[in-house]
């Protein structure tokens, strides 16, 4: 697409291995016979869990309340009987207390009302946001409600949707605009009468031209003032930040939000979660999950229920083509290894990938070559090879006066290391002695 927008700094360009899902039309998962649902399913404090063993459940009950501001609610995904309370590890190393639910009775959830919304406040809307638990669905499940929560004499110029879904592999939102595009535009509409924007911003990888003309397409029909924006196909593009500046040139201030700069960012995931609240009376307690790779037999977008067992969905995909080489939750570039297939997807979950040698296989790590390579592939600007020696000689103090709390650990720096240095690890890693050295 001509004249197509983007970031000015960094980024790389790393193959996106889309093909093998970008036609798969969204479909049901099956039912787990158990689903085992996290108190920890969102950036902030865990959800205080409300049932014991032995209690009977139905779908979209609340199972677990959340204890704050960056908390959120948890709902059951499936009717039957709590098994157990045990604590699990979830993929990105945080030890979560979970509900074990044997599944047995009916779903019988009921509908909503599709106009009541627009008979409520902004404040009734945002209470409503925050009973059914919705989360930012583009991977930092960040509380909605309190990213909809607007301070008193602070205005929101842009509500920006982020369609952009730049991890490789990864199609979910790809589909989920293909096939869902009035009722994520119901979504945006329902948010925006909360955030009172002057403009809203629909910005699309110029990879999914198909999704920027279905959705162009539902903005003109319903007669909405919605812009759809076609923006360059480079990674990481869907970070909040790179997306801001890509749409309206501003940039946000290290260490600051994008209400800083007038903004508010939400993925189409998200506003799809908003719709379903309202219209479907339903929690966020399923999601759309791209399930792919080459060691898979039948990758697939399946819609699938919290807490359902990683191996149902390798099962349900025809199981493994051939023995992979590794599981990751999310996407290759910010996701995270999978020790046990029994892990439970969760609100975060927007991929899981089982990959082969070829796609996963990692070279010998060597001494670095001082190319310079991460510096000029780095979106905030910074200068990854110092940060890692920062870290690795235990600076931590060093590594934040040079920057390191804004580091997105978006991988680029990790992806064109020719040394093969497990930058981004290693930041990640400072990022956590650190917050524990301040604890």
């Amino acid at each position: 697409m001509k004249n197509a927008k983007t970031f000015p700094r960094g980024g790389v360009h790393p193959p996106d291995f889309k093909s093998y899902t970008r036609e798969e039309a969204i479909r049901n998962a099956p039912v787990p016979a158990e689903a085992v649902i996290p108190m920890s399913q969102h950036m902030g404090s865990p959800a205080e869990c409300l049932v014991q063993p032995g209690d009977d459940v139905h779908e979209g009950m609340l199972i677990g309340r959340a204890t704050g501001p960056f908390s959120a609610s948890v709902h059951s995904s499936v009717p039957g009987k709590v098994k157990e309370i045990k604590e699990i590890y979830l993929p990105n190393g945080i030890k979560s207390q979970a509900v074990v639910i044997a599944v047995e009775g009916e779903f019988n959830r009921a509908d909503g009302d599709p106009a009541a919304w627009q008979q409520m406040s902004k404040e009734e809307l945002l209470t409503r946001i925050r009973e059914m638990g919705i989360v930012g669905l583009g991977g930092a499940t960040f509380p909605t409600p309190l990213k909809y929560s607007i301070r008193e004499g602070r205005k929101v110029e842009s509500f920006v949707i982020n369609g952009v879904e730049c991890e490789p592999f990864l199609t979910a939102d790809h589909r989920l605009m293909l096939e869902k595009s009035e009722e994520i535009l119901t979504g945006i509409r329902i948010v925006a009468r909360i955030l009172e924007p002057e403009q809203v911003l629909i910005g699309i990888e110029e990879n999914k031209p198909d999704a920027v003309e279905v959705l162009a397409r539902a903005v003109e029909n319903a007669g909405l003032d919605y812009q759809v924006v076609p923006l360059k196909l480079k990674y990481p593009q869907g970070d909040e930040k790179q997306l801001l500046k890509s749409l309206i040139g501003r940039e946000v201030p290290s260490g600051g939000l994008p209400l800083d700069i007038g903004a508010v960012v939400s993925n189409v995931g998200t506003a799809f979660a908003v719709y379903e609240a309202f219209i479907k009376n339903k929690p966020l307690v399923e999601r759309v999950v791209t399930v792919s790779g080459s060691a898979l037999a039948e990758p697939a977008n399946l819609k699938v229920r919290v807490g359902t067992p990683v191996s149902d969905l390798v099962e349900d995909c025809g199981g493994f083509k051939e023995s992979p080489v590794k599981i990751i939750s999310g996407g290759p570039m910010m996701g995270f290894a999978l020790a046990d297939l029994d892990a439970p997807v969760t609100k975060g979950t927007s991929g899981i990938l089982v990959l082969s040698r070829k796609e996963a296989g990692r070279a010998v790590e060597t001494n670095c070559l001082s190319c310079g390579r991460c510096l000029r592939a780095c979106p905030m600007g910074l200068q990854p090879v110092n940060l890692y020696k920062y870290i690795d000689h235990l600076r931590y103090e060093d590594a934040l006066a040079e920057g390191l709390m804004d580091c997105k650990e978006c991988g680029c720096c990790s992806y064109v290391c020719p040394a093969h240095i497990p930058l981004v690890q290693g930041m990640k890693l400072g990022k956590l002695m650190t917050r524990k050295k301040k604890a």
